[in-house]
């Protein structure tokens, strides 16, 4: 790759998309993030990661709404243009999501179709309708959760999504192989952000248990997963592909 990287990360205006978009950046990596609703607080990210001596653009995105994704990929095609002079983009990180904890007999159907949409339908479509602009030789990477391996009560719709993703992960890399885009996923295990309402970071007695179970012996933090990230990501390993890989410390081993 002669030309300075690219990478697209929904969600990245804030938790662990923010972390992992400044990762990249240290690693040389451009970055366009989305955004849902904040607009200065993707903003302060990008000028974050200005100030680090790359290019950054922020553009809104619903990863919920599949009917606005062609008008997203048209505004990420001008973007690409005025800021770079380039026509695609190389990364693909589909990190954007939300979270619902319900046990499995009190889960509505209407919390179901939310996580269908933003964890699943969402990065379907999102992915196919930039086919286009991502370069050959590129990558993909899907962000799953370490309950898609193990189980953990309130969780059986969320860890339904991303167990769907990581099978959509391999079939995108068989796929998109001809065009040598690597396709991987990404699965943190529990981590102290304001995810879930910030539970792991602030509730001490679930932080601690979440250390009992896990091999390093404490609970994740942000910038274990962004320099994950930025580690698959590296140029030089685009020929891991199909994968699942797990970033939770030896959660539950």
């Amino acid at each position: 790759m002669t030309t300075t990287p690219i990478a697209l990360i929904t969600g990245g205006s804030r938790g662990l998309g923010r972390n992992a978009a400044l990762h990249l950046a240290r690693a040389g990596v451009d970055i366009v993030l989305t955004y849902r609703s904040s607009a200065p607080e993707a903003q302060a990210v990008v000028q974050e990661i200005e100030a680090l001596g790359r290019r950054a653009a922020a553009l809104p995105l619903d990863v919920s709404q599949p009917r606005g994704f062609g008008d997203f990929a048209a505004a990420l095609k001008q973007a690409l243009a005025g800021t770079w002079q380039r026509t695609q983009f190389d990364y693909l990180v589909n990190n954007a999501g939300i979270d619902v904890h319900a046990a499995f007999a009190e889960t509505t159907e209407a919390q179901f179709d939310e996580l269908v949409a933003v964890h699943l339908k969402g990065p379907f479509f999102l992915t196919q309708a930039l086919l286009p602009l991502i370069a050959d030789g590129g990558r993909i990477l899907n962000v799953s959760s370490g309950l898609a391996r193990f189980s953990l009560p309130g969780y059986a719709a969320y860890a339904s999504m991303k167990g769907a993703i990581e099978v959509l992960t391999r079939y995108q890399a068989r796929e998109l192989g001809a065009r040598r885009i690597a396709v991987n996923a990404i699965a943190p295990g529990a981590i102290e952000t304001d995810f879930g309402g910030g539970a792991v970071r602030d509730n001490a007695q679930l932080n601690a248990f979440v250390a009992s179970v896990t091999a390093q012996g404490r609970a994740g933090l942000p910038d274990d997963i962004g320099a994950a990230v930025a580690a698959l990501l590296r140029p030089d390993n685009g020929w891991m592909t199909g994968q699942r890989i797990e970033v939770s410390g030896g959660m539950f081993l």
